[in-house]
């Protein structure tokens, strides 16, 4: 049955999202309806609104969401009705080279989903009866939506949903990026780039794979007060420094292992990459603009052996991934209560969107009735 939401909507790149009245059509073959609890406000969402990720327009916002499953599509045999479950943003076949190989954020149905279901189709439409698309193949910045099987994940049912949404995607690519991709080993010395929502995951990371030295930089003295509470062991404010490699590397006792790209800046990758010790790792995990580039002494490469890579989704195997992390979460091993700096009715979507741009929150989160 169709179901009437109220859902954040961008239609024009650059302009306020609105909160509209739409659609959400019963679930196709092997696809689910959820009726969405929470939904964290990510950059991500933000990056579609101004440019920075091309999406086709309208689109319905939301990538990071929990709820419970509300109805199934014919050929689900993963979930029933009553599930507790989160959104994955990246859809995993399981079949594809990708998925076989372990890689599976990297899955070729995936490219088939940035705005639609992977058929190519969609189950949501605006009052007047036309398509809207759906981010990243959710949309889940709504009262309900509909997702194909691949978008999501069960979880314990006793999980808090609101801080369930976080895991899918802002603590997956943060701490994802630490442990999965880099493999920071206990006892290295590490710099986090960038102290929002995924930077202060990636430190999290650190903290948990042993990480001696964790050191947070950031422009705002605020954010980096978060990151101190969040496992930081020293925090750099750019503004006060005249050469901030030197001095990151001056602190990292020569240079750090491992260090975490998490703004989107061609210019901060440089920087990451420049404050490796030889033998260190540069995680590139921010989104940039599609004309971004980065400049950094290819000899280095080859006589430092150091290495510069990207993290897309912190390399989640979501299916393992998230219980992993619920499970550090109730050891409190992980903090995700201290994540939400503000919750929002969906009617305040604009504002949250405008906390996103000022940098007010660590996470902002929609909550529905």
């Amino acid at each position: 049955m169709s179901q009437q939401a109220r859902a954040v909507v961008a239609r024009e790149v650059g302009k306020p999202v609105a909160v509209e009245t739409i659609v959400v059509e019963s679930p196709h073959h092997g696809e689910v309806m959820i009726k969405l609890a929470a939904c964290g406000v990510c950059h991500s969402d933000l990056s579609a609104t101004n440019g920075t990720i091309p999406f086709p327009m309208p689109v319905v916002l939301g990538h990071e969401g929990a709820g419970v499953i509300v109805e199934v599509g014919a050929g689900v045999t993963d979930y029933v009705v009553g599930d507790h479950v989160v959104s994955s943003f990246v859809s995993m076949c399981g079949k594809c080279r990708y998925c076989q190989t372990g890689r599976p954020q990297l899955c070729d149905q995936a490219a088939k989903a940035g705005y639609t279901l992977p058929d190519g189709t969609v189950r949501t439409r605006d009052a007047a009866g036309n398509p809207l698309n759906v981010f990243s193949g959710c949309g889940v910045m709504a009262e309900y939506a509909t997702l194909h099987c691949d978008n999501v994940v069960k979880i314990a049912p006793d999980m808090p949903l609101d801080k369930a949404a976080l895991i899918s995607c802002g603590v997956m690519t943060g701490v994802g990026a630490a442990t999965n991709t880099a493999k920071v080993e206990a006892g290295s010395s590490t710099v986090v780039f960038g102290c929002g929502g995924v930077g202060l995951n990636a430190i999290q990371g650190c903290v948990i794979s042993g990480a001696a030295v964790i050191v947070a930089v950031d422009t705002s003295d605020a954010k980096l007060e978060m990151a101190r509470q969040f496992g930081a062991t020293h925090t750099v404010n750019p503004k006060g420094e005249e050469n901030l490699v030197k001095t990151l590397r001056k602190l990292t006792g020569g240079g750090a292992d491992y260090s975490f790209e998490c703004i989107g800046l061609g210019e901060v990758v440089a920087q990451a990459y420049g404050v490796l010790r030889k033998g260190g790792t540069a995680v590139v995990v921010g989104v940039a603009g599609p004309k971004d580039m980065t400049t950094i002494r290819t000899s280095s490469l080859t006589f430092e052996e150091k290495t510069l890579t990207g993290s897309y989704f912190g390399s989640a195997q979501p299916r393992q991934d998230f219980p992993r992390l619920i499970a550090l979460y109730r050891a409190k091993k992980l903090k995700l209560d201290e994540l939400i700096t503000r919750t929002y009715h969906i009617d305040e979507a604009p504002q949250a969107f405008e906390d996103l741009v000022q940098g007010r929150n660590a996470r902002g989160v929609i909550l529905f009735d």
